[in-house]
């Protein structure tokens, strides 16, 4: 399944189409070049949540919890791991595991640590800066 976005403006409809592709799913693995717009698609997403928060790429702090009416939601940034054990030191399975969304950048640095149920949602530049939104 793909999305094609062609503008900023086309983002909430992006967000949309994904949480109503995959309504069960809670883990969402972005994958994607530095600068391919995974943060700014998040935030999109969060804001279909109705989360109040201001969101922001969570990558010094690694994880950035933000309030939405159905709970939590919790955003990862792992570019800056240098292992898998800074990612147990977190305590991240807490986060996987609690039933609630979870949005991860970078999940490449944590691979023996990903849940078999997570979704791949692949984000590529194409023509004209527009964006290629892919569930894998």
């Amino acid at each position: 399944m793909e999305y094609q976005v062609n503008s900023l403006e086309e983002l909430p409809a992006a967000a949309a189409w994904l949480l109503s592709a995959k309504p069960e799913a809670r883990i969402f693995l972005f994958q994607g070049a530095m600068g391919a717009g995974k943060t700014t698609f998040i935030k999109a997403l969060c804001a279909q949540l109705g989360v109040v928060d201001s969101t922001s790429s969570p990558t010094f702090s690694i994880v950035n919890e933000y309030h939405a009416p159905n709970g939590p939601v919790y955003h990862f940034d792992f570019y800056r791991l240098k292992d898998e054990q800074e990612a147990l030191d977190l305590g991240y399975e807490e986060y996987f595991y609690s039933g609630n969304y979870c949005f991860v950048e970078w999940p490449e640095k944590i691979p023996s640590l990903l849940p078999e149920e997570a979704e791949i949602i692949q984000i590529h530049l194409t023509e004209n800066q527009g964006r290629s939104i892919k569930i894998i």
